[in-house]
Formats: C-alpha cells, sequence, structure tokens
C-alpha cells in the first residue's frame, strides 16, 4: 500500500478474493459459445476464442519466470541485490494475477467495440512495423516522463510509492501497482494495439505478441539476477540504448531518482538520468559466482506435486501444508514435464535460502519421490545423489555439522545459550515420553520402526524403561 493511497488504488474485485476469476466468465462462455456454433470455418472469431487460452499463456509465462528468479537467487550467482524477501512484501505481491485479468476484460471489450479487432490474421507485416515504431517512439518516450512525473511527491505518496515497496524485486514486482496507475500504463500500451486495430493492420502477432514482449521484459527487469550476456553489447553496441539490464532497472528500486526508462534506456541516456553506477553494477553482477553456504540442508521431493509447494513454486501453496489442491488435476502436463525433467537433470537442485544473521543456509532437494525410495532398483541411484550432495558440500566449503543433530551447531557456537533447540525427532520423542505414566517399566513398541521409533527405544532404555519390539 501506498504511503498516503489515493483513489482508485484498490481493484474493483478485491472483495471478491480467489473467486474474482468469475468475472471473466460469461466472456469465455460467450466466445466459445460463439466459435463452436458457426458451421462456416469463416464465421468463426478465432481472436476472441484465444483470448482465454492466451491469458493462461500469460499465467504460466509468469510463474516460469518467479520459479527461474528464486532458484537463480537461492543459488546466489549472478544476483544482484543480496537482500532477503520480507514477508510483507510476499503478502502484498500476491494480487500479480490482476493485470491479468484486467488484459482479459480489455481484450474482450475491444474485440466486441472495434470491427477491425476480430477475425484478425495471424501476421501482418505493416502491423508489426506500426508497433515497433511506436512503441519506440510514442510508449517509451511518454512512459519514461509519465514515469518521472510518478516520482513527484504527491503522486509518489499516493501511488508509486506502492510499486517501490519492494527493494529486492521479484519478477512479478513490476505489474505490483495501485489500479489507478496500472490503467495509465494500459492507457499507454494501447497505443500501438489501438492504432494497428483501426488502421486494419492488427494481427494476431500484434495484438498477442506486443503484450508478450511487455510481460518478457518486465520480467526480466525484475529478476533480481543478470542474465545477459556482456559479449551481446559487444558485438552490438547500439542495444545498449533498446535493451535494459536487471541491474539497470535494479538500480532504479535502490536509487530512486536514476534510470526512469520502460525497457529501452535511451531517453535516460539523452535526458541524463543514468545511474553512474549502472555499468559497474552490471559487470560485478555478472561476475558473482555461487553462494557457498555454512549449512545444507538435504532433503527431497515428495510426490511430482509437491514442486508446487517448494518456495520455487507457488506462493499459495508454499505457505501451507502438503495437500493436494483440485486445480493440480488441471496442470498435469505441467508437472508431468516437472517429472521429466527432474529425471534428465539427475542431481540436486537449490530449493531456498535463508540467512541467520551471518550464518548462509541452503535447501537441497533431491530429485526422487517417496515411492522410489521404497523401491529395491532405486536405492543405488538414490545413494549415488545423496553421495554426489555431499561432496558438492565438501567442494563448496560448508562449514558446518548436521542440522538435524540435535542443535548442536548452535549449542556449540553459543556455549551460554538457554534456549534449547531439537529437532522434528527429538520433540516427537519427547511427547511420547511426557505421556507415558510415571512407574511404567516396561513399553512395547508396535508398528513400522521408524527413525522416531528408534529415538524413543533409546530415550526409554536411558531412562531404565524396558523396551519389547
Amino acid at each position: 500500500m501506498a504511503s498516503r493511497p489515493g483513489i482508485l488504488t484498490d481493484w474493483p474485485w478485491k472483495s471478491l478474493g480467489n473467486v474474482k476469476y468469475v468475472i471473466l466468465a460469461p466472456w469465455v462462455i460467450r466466445s466459445t459459445y460463439l466459435y463452436l456454433s458457426k458451421d462456416d470455418p469463416q464465421e468463426r472469431d478465432l481472436t476472441s476464442f484465444l483470448i482465454f487460452p492466451f491469458l493462461l499463456l500469460r499465467m504460466l509465462h509468469n510463474q516460469i519466470w518467479i520459479s527461474l528468479s528464486r532458484y537463480r537467487t537461492a543459488k546466489g550467482n549472478n544476483r544482484i541485490v543480496d537482500k532477503s524477501l520480507e514477508f510483507d512484501q510476499v503478502d502484498r505481491e500476491r494480487n500479480w494475477d490482476d493485470q491479468i485479468l484486467f488484459t482479459g476484460i480489455l481484450f474482450y471489450m475491444g474485440n466486441l467495440i472495434f470491427p477491425g479487432a476480430s477475425n484478425l490474421d495471424i501476421w501482418r507485416t505493416d502491423g508489426v512495423i506500426i508497433t515497433i515504431l511506436l512503441h519506440v517512439g510514442a510508449v517509451e518516450f511518454l512512459y519514461y516522463w509519465f514515469h518521472r512525473a510518478l516520482h513527484h511527491h504527491y503522486l509518489y505518496s499516493r501511488y508509486h510509492s506502492h510499486h517501490h515497496s519492494s527493494i529486492v524485486t521479484e519478477p512479478i514486482t513490476s505489474v505490483i501497482h495501485p489500479f489507478a496507475e496500472l490503467m495509465a500504463y494500459f492507457l499507454l500500451f494501447a497505443i500501438p494495439l489501438l492504432t494497428t486495430t483501426l488502421t486494419g493492420t492488427a494481427s494476431l502477432a500484434t495484438a498477442f505478441g506486443y503484450i508478450t514482449y511487455i510481460d518478457f521484459m518486465n520480467n526480466l527487469g525484475h529478476c533480481n539476477f543478470e542474465l545477459i550476456p556482456k559479449w551481446l553489447f559487444s558485438i552490438l553496441p547500439p542495444l545498449k540504448y533498446l535493451i535494459y539490464t536487471p541491474s539497470f532497472h535494479s538500480l532504479h528500486h535502490t536509487q530512486f531518482r536514476t534510470n526512469f526508462c520502460l525497457f529501452m534506456p535511451m531517453y535516460d541516456y539523452i535526458y541524463g538520468t543514468v545511474d553512474k553506477s549502472s555499468d559497474i553494477l552490471y559487470e560485478s553482477s555478472l561476475q558473482r559466482r555461487e553462494e557457498s553456504p555454512d549449512v545444507v540442508h538435504l532433503t527431497h521431493i515428495t510426490t511430482p506435486e509437491s514442486i508446487y509447494h517448494m518456495q520455487i513454486g507457488f506462493k499459495s501453496l508454499a505457505s501451507m501444508p502438503h495437500s493436494s489442491k483440485w486445480y493440480l488435476w488441471l496442470m498435469w502436463p505441467l508437472t508431468a514435464c516437472s517429472k521429466i525433467l527432474a529425471g534428465i537433470y539427475g542431481r540436486t537442485f537449490v530449493v531456498e535460502r535463508n540467512r541467520f544473521d551471518k550464518l548462509v543456509l541452503q535447501t537441497w532437494a533431491i530429485p526422487k519421490y517417496k515411492k522410489q525410495y521404497i523401491s529395491q532398483w532405486q536405492k543405488s541411484s538414490i545413494n549415488s545423489l545423496i553421495e554426489k550432495a555431499i561432496l558438492d558440500a565438501e567442494e563448496k566449503g560448508v562449514k558446518s555439522e548436521e542440522l538435524n543433530a540435535y542443535g548442536e551447531v548452535y549449542v556449540k557456537r553459543y556455549p551460554q545459550l538457554k534456549v534449547k533447540v531439537v529437532d522434528g525427532s527429538s520433540l516427537a520423542v519427547a511427547v511420547v515420553l511426557n505421556s507415558i505414566p510415571k512407574g511404567t517399566t516396561q513399553v512395547l513398541l508396535r508398528g513400522k520402526l521408524t527413525k522416531v521409533a528408534y529415538a524413543i527405544a533409546f530415550a526409554l532404555c536411558q531412562k531404565g524403561i524396558q523396551v519389547n519390539l
């Protein structure tokens, strides 16, 4: 929320919560019915029919960027801002899909109102050229000055400060704005789309391609890791003025008064608002090596769907215990692809990074599932992965001991520590021991012997209680 929220700050459907997607239902039903009910293929409006699949592809595109950004941030190589995300930012950026719903409504309305917005050709060269020229000459120029105006105290405190609350940016930080501000952006982006529509030069390439370009560049600029190689600017020097880098825009979020461009830095160079440290930060980010953690927690995936519950997955699922959701069944093609990729990749991968003062903890996941751990023919493969992970940790210089050793790493580091640090197994043992009546001399353990069961048996024996299995 902005420091002094202005009018039209909240989205109109905020009160609907997760039910907000129903606002697209009438449009989707209408376009699908009109497309399927026409016998003549020439009468079917493919443009209207494809709007909803395009919105789903946009959500997938953004989610891929989110997952990639979190993975690369956890690894540490090429990271730009070396800070952790705040919980407030995570909550504030949950509504990143609102702008996709808004785009869908505008596309459906435009398709209904403007005759030239229906039955579009797949490609029109003249429309593509017009779109490119208008973006470079009009959209980028107007956005630059509008963005500078947003940094005036009046507009900044009421609108744009909401976006700048995120210092450590994520890809979807790019679309976290008050409703009124985002409407202004949509008016700018509509210039090429409306021009091509009114001149009869619009096509599916200009309509969907231009929005995809905006999504890609927005995600690129806010991903918080540098991925554009230096050789690209060496081969094509003018490219420096036509495409920004993640580090270039990151400086705008840390310095605020520089690097105002949309995607093309040329207007910053023309009007002298380029941050002097842009090149230095770009090169230092490219040279940044993968982080060497102090502690590694090695875990594994439980089910193919559990990948969505990790930090690199969906925020809404990562914040709650692992449970199956009905909509995950609709994502089985993506789940199957992730399972295949995990099998091909064939090694542990970083899923999370946490910092406790100067102690850096990374969580590594083994790409094996729960069922594979009880399979005899998978034992050799799993043991090889674990061994490789241990050797990788040794090579990276991991200094601390195993975290699950009852927290002894903290006890040794802080001898005066009054808080007793334990792991999950010891907590379960304590609960069982406290539930056994005083005076008990024998205990019968039944069921499958697990790590916790062995720990309980050991603790009972230490108390002089006879354990029968």
